[in-house]
C-alpha cells in the first residue's frame, strides 16, 4: 500500500504531525504506527494525569532558555511556533486552556484524556490510519524516492515521506545509526538526588518556597522551591539542576556533593542581617518557640540543630560563634548525594539524533531527504514545565509544513 506520510511512533509529535500534514494537504494518505497498545501513552501520565501541554513563555528568546539541549537551533522554529500558536489551535478544537500560577499550562478540564480525546477524534476525522501493536522493524530508502517500510510482522508499507517519532526506543536509533546518523547516548534527565541522612528524611513533605542550590565541583547553580522527600531532596530547584547537569552526573554515578542556601540569598551579609534581626525579635523565646519567616517551623528546628544549637537555647543570647555557625548551615548547607530517583512517573533522557544531522527549518535529515525527526529522537531536552512538549509541537508543525509542500508540488526527495 502506497501512503503519502509514514509516521512510526503515535506520541504527541507524531501524532501532531499526522494531523496537520492531513490539515495542510487533505489528499494525503497517512498511516501511523504504534508498536505499544495504545497511542499517546506519555501524553496520559504527563502532568499527574492532566497533560501540561506548554508553558506561559510566549517570548522566543526566552522560551529556549529553558532547554539544556537545543536551545541555540530552537530560537528559529520558536519564532514559526510557540505556545500562543499550540492553545489557538487548541482552542480552536474546542480544547480550552489555562495557565497555572508558575506558567505550566493544562486543559480547563485537569485531565489529559482531553487532548487524548482531541487528537484521536481529529484523527478520525481526517482519515488517518491508526495502527496499534505495529512495531517497525527496518526501513529502507528506495533508489527511484520514498520510502519502504517493514514491519515486525514481515509486511511491507511504501511512503513518499518518512517520519520518525518513537522517542529513545533502541530499535530506532539502530536504524538511524546504520543510515548514518550520529547518535548521542542517553541519560537521564529530570531526576531527583537521593540523600542517605535519616534526619533529612524524616522532615519528607516540607517544601521551601526559595533556594540556592548548588553543585561546586561541576560549577552548577539553580534557584526555586525545593521539596524533602523520604529519599532525600526533588522539586522545581532539584529537576532543573538535574537537566543542566544530566551528563557531568551520569558520567559521576550520581554521587557528588550539594550545597543548599536555604534563605534565598546570595548576599551573606544579608543573611548575617536576617539572623540578628530574628534574634532581635526573638526575645526570650527559647528556639522550639521562634517562628522564622519563610521557613517552616520543622525545617527550621532541624537547621538550629545542624548548627549545634539546643531547642532549649534562648535564641536571643545566642554568641557570635554560634551566629556564624548557624549563618553557615542556614548558606552553605552540605549533603552527600549517593543516587537519583525518577521525577514521578515522567522519564526524560538527554541524548538522540545529534542535530547537526538536522535541517532545523524542516526538521528533515541532512543525511536521508525525505525522512523527517521530531521529538524525543532529537537532542533535544528541556526543564519540567511543558517545555518538551512544546518543542515536539513546534518540531512536528514545521515538519508537517514541510511534507505538505512537497505534496503540494509533487515532489518526491530522492535517496
Amino acid at each position: 500500500m502506497k501512503y503519502e506520510l509514514i509516521v512510526i511512533g503515535a506520541g504527541a509529535g507524531g501524532c501532531f504531525t499526522a494531523i496537520r500534514v492531513a490539515e495542510l494537504f487533505p489528499k494525503a494518505k497517512i498511516c501511523v504506527l504504534e508498536a505499544g497498545r495504545k497511542p499517546l501513552s506519555k501524553v496520559e501520565i504527563s502532568g499527574g494525569g492532566r497533560c501540561n501541554v506548554t508553558h506561559a513563555c510566549f517570548d522566543p528568546e526566552e522560551l529556549v532558555n529553558y532547554y539544556p539541549r537545543g536551545s541555540k537551533e530552537l530560537l528559529g522554529p520558536f519564532y514559526h511556533f510557540q505556545p500562543a500558536d499550540m492553545i489557538r489551535w487548541l482552542e480552536d478544537k474546542g480544547v480550552k486552556i489555562k495557565a497555572e500560577k508558575d506558567g505550566r499550562m493544562f486543559p480547563e478540564s485537569n485531565s489529559s484524556a482531553t487532548i487524548i480525546d482531541c487528537f484521536l477524534k481529529t484523527m478520525r476525522k481526517l482519515g488517518i490510519e491508526l495502527r496499534t501493536s505495529a512495531r517497525a522493524n527496518h526501513w529502507f530508502a528506495e533508489e527511484s524516492g520514498g520510502w519502504r517500510v517493514e514491519l515486525y510482522d514481515g509486511s511491507i508499507l511504501s511512503t513518499l515521506n518518512l517520519l520518525i517519532a518513537s522517542g529513545s526506543d533502541n530499535r530506532t536509533w539502530d536504524n538511524l545509526k546504520h543510515l548514518g546518523h550520529t547518535l548521542i547516548p542517553p541519560v537521564p534527565s529530570l531526576f531527583t538526588f537521593n540523600i542517605r541522612d535519616k534526619k533529612l528524611n524524616d522532615l519528607l513533605g516540607v517544601s521551601k518556597a526559595n533556594t540556592i542550590v548548588h553543585i561546586p565541583k561541576y560549577k552548577l547553580k539553580t534557584t526555586g522551591p525545593l521539596l524533602i522527600t523520604h529519599w532525600g531532596i526533588s522539586g522545581p530547584a532539584i529537576l532543573k539542576l538535574s537537566a543542566w547537569g544530566a551528563r557531568v552526573l551520569y558520567d559521576c554515578n550520581y554521587v557528588f556533593d550539594v550545597v543548599i542556601n536555604w534563605t534565598g540569598e546570595e548576599d551573606q551579609e544579608v543573611i548575617n542581617h536576617w539572623i540578628r534581626n530574628q534574634i532581635s525579635g526573638a526575645g526570650k523565646k527559647q528556639i522550639s518557640n521562634v517562628q522564622a519567616d519563610d521557613i517552616p517551623s520543622r525545617l527550621w528546628k532541624y537547621l538550629c540543630q545542624r548548627a549545634g544549637l539546643a531547642e532549649q537555647q534562648i535564641f536571643g543570647e545566642l554568641n557570635k560563634k554560634q551566629m556564624e555557625t548557624f549563618a553557615d548551615v542556614l548558606f552553605r548547607d552540605t549533603y552527600r548525594v549517593t543516587g537519583k530517583s525518577t521525577f514521578k512517573e515522567e522519564f526524560v533522557t538527554a541524548g538522540g539524533v545529534d542535530l547537526k544531522n538536522i535541517n532545523m527549518r524542516r526538521f528533515e535529515s541532512k543525511i536521508c531527504p525525505g525522512l523527517f525527526i521530531v521529538g524525543e529522537v532529537l537532542n533535544i531536552d528541556a526543564l519540567t514545565g511543558g517545555f518538551n512538549f512544546q518543542a515536539a509541537w513546534t518540531a512536528s508543525e514545521i515538519a508537517a509544513q514541510a511534507i505538505a509542500d512537497m505534496l503540494k508540488e509533487g515532489k518526491v526527495s530522492s535517496k
